[in-house]
């Protein structure tokens, strides 16, 4: 484990522990790997894009500190901050849908809404349904996909974070990604 790693870790349990002194540490370690995830979903959106990384890291930052979460490693964190990342951004699609179009969604084509992952073009707002639907019918298939695809975890960190095997991981991934694209070929 490498040092920047260990003390990521170590101020998430101060923080959690409820040293609030710790989270001023600890930004500066994830800012760049959350500043990278911001990046990576936004560059996969739509080019005009209104919402940039920076404002996006910045209200995650701001959830994540207000956030009542007891974090057990670094992981963990990105975990919860990729849910975050994702929440926002839908929220801004359904914002800036019901500002443009007077709440009706795009039609998206199939072979875009397959895309599952940073390179997704449009149709967040119909994954995160879709995402939503498969958590009910399996909610550790939809951790897998937001783990690896939001979260930009390993197959090893998924496996860390979901305590099972990386074996499992990949094997969780086949379905969701089989079970998504019936959902969203049903939608579209």
């Amino acid at each position: 484990m490498s040092s920047d790693t260990q003390q990521a870790t170590r101020l998430l349990h101060e923080w959690s522990g409820g040293k609030k002194e710790a989270v001023d540490e600890l930004m500066p370690l994830v800012y760049d790997q959350l500043r990278k995830l911001a990046g990576r979903y936004l560059s996969s959106d739509r080019p005009n894009h209104t919402l940039r990384a920076t404002a996006l890291v910045n209200e995650a930052y701001m959830r994540l500190v207000d956030a009542d979460v007891s974090y057990r490693d670094r992981i963990h964190f990105y975990a919860v901050a990729a849910r975050t990342l994702r929440y926002i951004l839908v929220d801004h699609a359904k914002a800036k849908n019901r500002e443009k179009r007077g709440g009706g969604a795009d039609r998206i084509p199939l072979d875009e809404a397959m895309l599952v992952g940073p390179e997704m073009p449009r149709g967040l707002v119909e994954l995160d349904d879709a995402l939503k639907a498969l958590a009910l019918q399996d909610a550790r298939k939809a951790e897998v996909i937001e783990l690896f695809f939001f979260g930009g975890l390993t197959y090893e960190e998924v496996a860390d974070a979901l305590e099972i095997s990386p074996a499992t991981v990949h094997r969780e991934m086949k379905l969701a990604k089989a079970w998504l694209h019936r959902e969203l070929a049903r939608t579209a």
